[in-house]
């Protein structure tokens, strides 16, 4: 085939070449650059249950020195950095999940909510689950895997109004006396101790403490691992066939305490415990390939943890954008 191109064409031609070489990138810029995000918010189905993951949005724990231990800085760096994370600041996401069972929706903690003492990215898990089309009123059943501040921060709001109307509450009694007992209000843990009073105590006519092995719902079963708090549990939630783990606060960096397990975390209340607990939890896990969703992994945290040698490897389920 032949091509016919006239003189009038070519010079056309190099006048645009030389239009978008004088007006360099504005050529390209035909819209102005957005600081925004797709809604904090993601869906999947489990058996005949549907999960929807929603964010309280990043939590920044700052440089890892002092909250992790058990390994040299230079080790926990090159962990960090072989894996492209900054070894200057650690950021955890916060992860629940909404379980749709049919005839209940269980939404599992809730974020710091009004606490901002990990700076102003946190606290909006209200509105990731407005973006996700679930109202607060519609939650009939709120699971607390441990009495974090940042696990029980948003039962209530700025005046003390309790967010979840219509819903029954969940807690380990040991977590819920420990850390709503006043005499600590005087130690270092007074924040929490503080957080804590004010989003537990307004429903503490509402709430029901679980043991573990306990069925607390259908299809919704609470596992013991504490150390991380007296009273820390995972859930295993089963539908259709179907199951995955919630694992709370079992593991909260997907490269550090899965690597090295054994490693210790600053915030757990006896860290050797929950090394314990972590390696004998993700042995089972692994073991018999139960997917994961953990609290503070990558966003949307769903996936599988697989045995390498002493530690472990967080495999990210890939998402679904097709339901």
């Amino acid at each position: 085939m032949t091509i016919h191109v006239s003189r009038r064409s070519l010079l056309a031609l190099g006048a645009g070449f030389g239009a978008t070489t004088m007006l360099g990138d504005r050529a390209l810029a035909r819209a102005p650059k957005l600081t925004t995000q797709p809604s904090y918010f993601y869906r999947f189905n489990l058996g005949d249950a549907q999960i929807t993951a929603v964010s309280d949005g990043p939590l920044p724990l700052g440089p890892p020195k002092g909250t992790f231990t058990g390994a040299s800085d230079d080790e926990i760096k090159k962990m960090l950095t072989d894996n492209f994370l900054s070894p200057d600041n650690i950021v955890l996401e916060q992860n629940s999940p909404i379980v749709n069972m049919g005839d209940k929706l269980v939404l599992f903690d809730t974020g710091l909510g009004t606490a901002k003492g990990f700076g102003p990215t946190t606290g909006r898990q209200q509105k990731s689950m407005a973006e996700a089309g679930i109202p607060p009123e519609a939650i009939d059943a709120v699971v607390f895997t441990h009495a974090h501040i940042d696990h029980i921060g948003g039962v209530v709001d700025d005046a003390g109004k309790v967010l979840f109307p219509n819903a029954q509450f969940y807690i380990a009694q040991s977590d819920f006396d420990y850390w709503t007992d006043e005499g600590k209000m005087g130690g270092p843990m007074k924040d929490f101790i503080v957080h804590a009073r004010k989003n537990l105590m307004p429903v503490r006519d509402r709430l029901l403490f679980y043991k573990d092995g306990q069925e607390i719902l259908p299809g919704i079963t609470a596992m013991a691992a504490p150390g991380h708090t007296v009273g820390h549990h995972i859930f295993m939630i089963n539908s259709g066939g179907k199951s995955f783990a919630f694992l709370g606060d079992l593991t909260h960096h997907q490269i550090l305490l899965l690597e090295k397990p054994r490693m210790q975390f600053s915030y757990d209340t006896d860290p050797g415990q929950a090394a314990e607990s972590r390696v004998k939890m993700l042995d089972m896990l692994a073991a018999n390939k139960i997917p994961v969703m953990s609290y503070h992994y990558p966003w949307p945290g769903y996936g599988h943890v697989v045995k390498t040698g002493e530690g472990f490897h967080y495999i990210a389920e890939p998402m679904q954008m097709v339901l």
